[in-house]
């Protein structure tokens, strides 16, 4: 690096460590080359942000010549706009390069094809369906709201257009691997009944992420140490060479004191696995060749044994579906209602709640209910899921798909009565929109 430049960066010291947000560089940074994955690993050590930031700025000195302006090229791409100005009116002869997209540009998205089945409000036009449930970064019509020219006093960076917001790079070929563990026979001793219609969901599951291009292993029958030695093996293979990865749990499920994540699944012996050691497996400390990559987790699984009768709402508000007397619940009872869930964990969930950056659990069910499968034709979840993946994965990023899977399952009732609303967590940073054979058909 020249020597100008590494007096800059010296000069402004204090204002870098201060205010630089390591964590949304690491992914630029490796994309341009200034840093490998071993050296963002080793500048993670440290642990708190500011340590990190310190020994960033250290190690860039050493970087080479095109380090100085590829650094600030991440920091527009990040949009820590306050730093970028900062060293680059210190250097005004250095100019970065126009923001280029790890992603083709999207198309802007028009109304959803949504299958036959779905209804919709009355007072929704036949030409607006899904309309107002397109993500608000691809809506032609947008225009920035005022929050969004706000500066961000924590990191000092300033909020993003949502129309410039990046995505996700997935455009490997495979895109990155998927592990199903489907878990329907039941050892005798486990109490555990037999899931009825769990296979459907398995073989719809399989075929729907092949379809994206993923490599797909299924495991079925699974005791919980079994369960945990396949997320181990997952945890520990290089996915370099991949964009992603997929964990999809089908099982019984229950509800489990938490600090993280809620909800646990179990094994066919009858032991279960909380879901947030089942994050835990691919998180950016113990999988560092995800570190930065999206971690994707559907759970198809009870969060708890209350079955929700709903709320009486407006006739116009929806059309409900009435599903078959065979509908059956992955619930098993336990020793604490959602309510002691919901109040006894909340103050250790606020305190102690980390940010396990590029992770989204989807769950088929809210915490602390019964998640309902059709003995036929599969869980109300997976069976959505997969139609919306279907028709909508060419035009819609994620959290799109999924507020569509809610919207849909919440139509249906079982036995006329029963109720059901999937919801996810959500901490990616970006957009993330799956391959289709469309995409790929028309990539150069």
């Amino acid at each position: 690096m020249e020597e100008t430049d590494k007096t800059l960066l010296r000069r402004y010291r204090i204002n870098l460590v201060t205010q630089l947000d390591p964590l949304i560089l690491y992914d630029v940074l490796l994309e341009k080359g200034i840093f490998t994955q071993d050296m963002i690993e080793k500048i993670m050590r440290p642990g708190s942000r500011r340590d990190q930031a310190r020994l960033l700025l250290l190690d860039l000195e050493t970087r080479g010549s095109r380090a100085f302006p590829l650094f600030l090229e991440c920091l527009q791409e990040t949009g820590q706009h306050t730093l970028l100005n900062l060293l680059r009116n210190g250097a005004p002869d250095v100019q970065t390069q126009p923001v280029r997209s790890t992603q083709a540009a999207r198309p802007v998205v028009h109304p959803l094809l949504v299958s036959s089945g779905t209804s919709l409000p009355v007072d929704v036009g036949a030409d607006r369906k899904y309309d107002d449930l397109v993500s608000p970064g691809h809506r032609s019509d947008l225009t920035p709201t005022p929050s969004s020219e706000k500066e961000d006093i924590v990191a000092g960076t300033q909020s993003k257009s949502p129309k410039d917001f990046p995505c996700y790079k997935m455009d490997s070929s495979p895109c990155g691997l998927c592990l199903i563990i489907n878990n329907t026979d039941f050892e005798p001793q486990s109490n555990l009944s037999r899931r009825n219609g769990s296979n459907v969901d398995c073989d719809k599951m399989e075929r729907r992420f092949r379809a994206l291009n993923f490599i797909v292993k299924v495991k079925a029958n699974l005791r919980q140490r079994q369960i945990k030695h396949e997320l181990s093996t997952l945890s520990k293979t290089d996915h370099s060479q991949y964009d992603c990865c997929v964990v999809i749990m089908l099982s019984h499920g229950t509800e489990v004191s938490h600090n993280r994540f809620p909800g646990a699944v179990y094994g066919v012996d009858g032991e279960n696995v909380p879901v947030q050691h089942i994050t835990n497996y691919l998180n950016g400390q113990h999988c560092p060749s995800l570190l930065g990559k999206p971690k994707l987790f559907f759970i198809q699984a009870c969060g708890g044994d209350e079955r929700d009768t709903g709320s009486e709402a407006s006739p116009d508000e929806f059309e409900p579906s009435v599903r078959g007397a065979g509908d059956q619940t992955d619930a098993i009872p336990t020793s604490s209602s959602s309510d002691s869930l919901s109040m006894s964990d909340e103050p250790d969930a606020r305190v102690t709640l980390p940010t396990p950056g590029d992770i989204l659990v989807s769950y088929s069910t809210f915490p602390g209910y019964v998640s309902w499968r059709d003995t036929q034709s599969g869980s109300w979840y997976v069976e959505t899921l997969d139609r919306v993946l279907k028709d909508n994965a060419d035009a819609c990023d994620l959290g799109t798909i999924l507020m569509i899977v809610n919207h849909e399952v919440s139509q249906n009732s079982a036995k006329g009565l029963y109720k059901q609303i999937p919801g996810s967590f959500n901490f990616l940073r970006k957009h993330l929109y799956f391959q289709t054979q469309g995409k790929r058909q028309t990539s150069p």
